[in-house]
């Protein structure tokens, strides 16, 4: 447990010190955000202000990860597991294709970075090779993922093969990535409600650790691989997002760009396959769904009827020209996430109920 605290706490410090260096960094450079012209008009002031912070995020959460397990408090001399390793390879591999998305707006003076093509290819290989390397690493006799489809567990009757988990891993993977990517339209708001689901994800994976079925046979114990390690890393992408979130906090002083969204949205998925709550995560992640549906209903609503059901998508737009102010709007969409993370773990620990009143 003290190796949680201490991965929280060094890539909490790390960000909130780095964070204002990587700022004058990225000024001197004029490495500043491209703002949208069809957006609200109140964003315009904006322009120009440092972004690419997820390279501080992801930073952060790698030195966090890696000092925790070589700091004298690991007591049990825990190596970095494979799943571990997987979602951060995950997360530095998607946040690297969110760097050259960012750089190139950038270097163009525009708001569209890499083209479509592009960036498709470039998910498409770290989301397959991360998919096809989480059916290995089996040396514990239990892979890092299942080809079993999970909610708070697989689910038994619906397997889906080693091909069809491929694919769904690469649609959950590219669906959270780009979900969270829309979700970074105000200060503060993306990295906010990372923080929470990642927070969930630290206590569904220790409960896992305390309930694994290779330390105990019980009823109602999780078939996972390295839990431990993943709340290790949950632990260090928290503090990464609370410690870049002083920073990113309205009027924010540092967007994290793609570079951030894409990686922690990877992140989250990466979590969600490793600790087989694949499902759930629609649950804890509730408020990128909203947003991502929100787009996906406007631009439908619009091709049928060329009329939009909202003032502008993504939804946090909407409600902004609504007359919310910025806080406002990230404020409450914050408490919808807190909500959401309260119902999914609620849900977790039901299903975990369910099993020991059996017994």
């Amino acid at each position: 447990m003290i190796s949680v605290l201490l991965a929280a706490c060094i890539s909490l410090v790390i960000t909130l010190l780095l964070t204002p260096l990587f700022i004058k960094y990225v000024s001197r450079r004029a490495l500043g955000q491209q703002v949208r012209d069809d957006g609200p008009q109140t964003h315009l002031v904006k322009q120009g202000t440092p972004t690419m912070g997820g390279v501080v995020i992801i930073t952060a959460t790698v030195l966090g990860y890696f000092g925790a397990h070589l700091s004298l408090v690991n007591q049990h001399g825990r190596a970095p597991s494979a799943s571990g390793l997987l979602v951060l390879y995950l997360m530095v591999g998607l946040g690297f294709i969110g760097f050259l998305d960012d750089y190139i707006k950038i270097a163009k003076q525009r708001s569209l970075g890499l083209n479509k093509t592009g960036k498709l290819v470039g998910q498409l290989f770290v989301s397959v090779s991360f998919a096809v390397m989480s059916l290995g690493f089996d040396g514990k006799g239990i892979s890092p993922a299942s080809v079993k489809l999970s909610f708070v567990r697989d689910i038994a009757v619906l397997t889906l093969g080693s091909v069809g988990f491929v694919i769904f891993a690469v649609l959950l993977i590219s669906g959270f990535s780009n979900a969270t990517n829309l979700t970074d339209g105000l200060d503060g708001l993306a990295a906010g409600a990372s923080a929470m689901v990642f927070g969930a994800y630290i206590v569904i994976s220790f409960w896992q650790f305390n309930h694994q079925c290779l330390r105990t046979a019980a009823v109602g114990c999780y078939d996972v691989r390295d839990p431990i390690d993943l709340t290790i890393l949950a632990a260090a992408m928290l503090g990464a997002c609370f410690g870049f979130l002083w920073w990113n906090a309205n009027p924010a002083r540092i967007y994290m760009g793609d570079t951030g969204s894409l990686s922690l949205g990877g992140a989250m998925a990466g979590l969600a396959i490793v600790t087989k709550t694949e499902l759930l995560l629609f649950v804890l992640g509730g408020l990128f769904v909203a947003i991502t549906l929100s787009v996906a209903m406007q631009i439908v609503f619009f091709k049928l009827t060329k009329r939009r059901i909202f003032r502008m998508a993504p939804l946090h737009h909407h409600f902004e020209l609504a007359g919310w102010t910025e806080m406002t709007v990230v404020v409450r969409f914050w408490i919808v996430t807190g909500l959401a993370v309260v119902l999914g773990l609620g849900i977790f620990y039901a299903d975990w109920l369910s099993h020991v009143s059996f017994t």
